[in-house]
């Protein structure tokens, strides 16, 4: 495989991260400074982050099969992960004296649990930064497949994103709400989440511990979302993006990603918590298809280069997406209330908000994102000798 062909590979990710970032800033910043462009004929928000849920499935087992460690594999997403979700959350508590902490934020001892671990959403914690809720999934995914890893079954990705997909659709008929509620939740998980962890890092009853985890991340999965039948129907998304991967590289067959995509489309029409505009059946289904259009024709033209300003998006995209809505939040107490100025004036302020948010990223990524992912490949690389070990799905991933 040549340089450029590889390079390439990589880049077309980098766009998708990058095109599904702006949609959510979008999505936020819309409503209140340029209400006038905020489609409705499809929800922005759902479909930055769908395209986020699918890369993630596509490129996270392949990247642990790649390391063939699940040790380094975890030192390396907390090294991606935790240094600017932190950052975050001391830019809020910092800003509190002026901008107080969201009022759906629980403020006990419980907050800080569900923090910690990152599965705010399934354990019935708000995040300090709206858009937190979706790391919960992130992490629940990054359990799962690690279970399935060290059990030797992680090469059948479409059988547990069919599987995900249908028990979406019957969880949105019959579960109004989570089932698992109160702060003792949040405690519990960050127990197993700290232990099994540890074991799973250092090697002792690793099997075991990951097991454990990938158990309590389908419990919280179905009985603890706050959307029940959308955290299920996530998951069955980033499976969908593994089962992608699977076929493009020849390992496994390609029918799984369609009945999955079509059940996903389907879901909210039966469910009985669906009373939102963006689940409407034209909406929602317009979102699906506009999210498997962006990701297959990325895919389509993934040999070709990208436009540098797309993969530039999608390097800061991480930043982007986590620091934009705190930062929307003190720009529009600044400014004040502008969605009834005059249509020009609400122009320049959308557009001077892009210009401050865009910077502020990069200055994230340059100086909190890559040192810590830097130290953690240094130490993943340390850890590579003693972990165990699964051969690579292909030479590619």
């Amino acid at each position: 495989m040549s340089t450029v062909t590889s390079s390439a590979r990589l880049a077309w990710l980098d766009a998708l991260r990058g095109i599904g970032a702006v949609a959510v800033v979008a999505e936020h910043l819309l409503p209140w400074v340029v209400p006038w462009l905020r489609p409705y004929t499809f929800n922005l928000g759902v479909y930055g982050i769908m395209v986020f849920f699918l890369v993630s499935g596509y490129i996270i087992p392949a990247s642990l099969e790649r390391h063939g460690d699940v040790r380094a594999f975890w030192i390396g997403r907390a090294f991606r992960l935790y240094p600017l979700y932190l950052a975050v959350i001391g830019l809020v508590l910092a800003m509190s004296p002026w901008l107080p902490v969201r009022q759906a934020v629980p403020r006990d001892p419980a907050s800080v649990a569900g923090h910690a671990t990152m599965l705010l959403d399934v354990v019935d914690i708000a995040g300090v930064a709206d858009t937190m809720w979706t790391l919960s999934y992130e992490m629940v995914f990054y359990l799962l497949v690690t279970a399935l890893f060290v059990t030797g079954v992680h090469r059948r990705s479409g059988v547990p994103a069919v599987l995900l997909a249908v028990a979406a659709v019957i969880v949105g008929m019959f579960v109004p709400a989570a089932a698992l509620r109160g702060g003792w939740v949040a405690w519990a998980s960050a127990g197993v989440f700290a232990a099994g962890l540890a074991c799973v890092v250092s090697g002792r009853w690793r099997r075991t511990a990951a097991l454990a985890l990938g158990g309590m991340a389908l419990v919280l999965l179905f009985l603890g979302s706050r959307v029940p039948w959308l955290g299920v129907l996530i998951l069955a998304v980033m499976f969908a993006g593994t089962a992608i991967h699977r076929w493009e590289h020849g390992t496994g067959p390609f029918w799984p990603v369609p009945l999955t995509l079509a059940l996903v489309a389907a879901a909210p029409a039966g469910a009985v918590q669906a009373g939102w505009w963006w689940v409407q059946p034209g909406v929602w289904i317009t979102t699906m298809v506009l999210v498997a259009a962006t990701f297959a024709g990325a895919m389509a033209l993934r040999r070709r280069r990208v436009p540098r300003v797309l993969t530039w998006l999608g390097l800061i995209s991480y930043s982007l997406y986590l620091l934009h809505h705190p930062l929307l939040r003190l720009y529009v107490w600044l400014t004040g209330d502008l969605r009834w100025s005059p249509w020009h004036l609400q122009l320049l302020m959308a557009a001077l908000f892009v210009a401050l948010i865009l910077p502020a990223a990069w200055l994230t990524h340059r100086y909190v994102e890559r040192p810590a992912q830097r130290l953690g490949r240094r130490l993943s690389a340390r850890a590579l000798p003693h972990g165990e070990r699964f051969p690579s799905a292909s030479p590619a991933a």
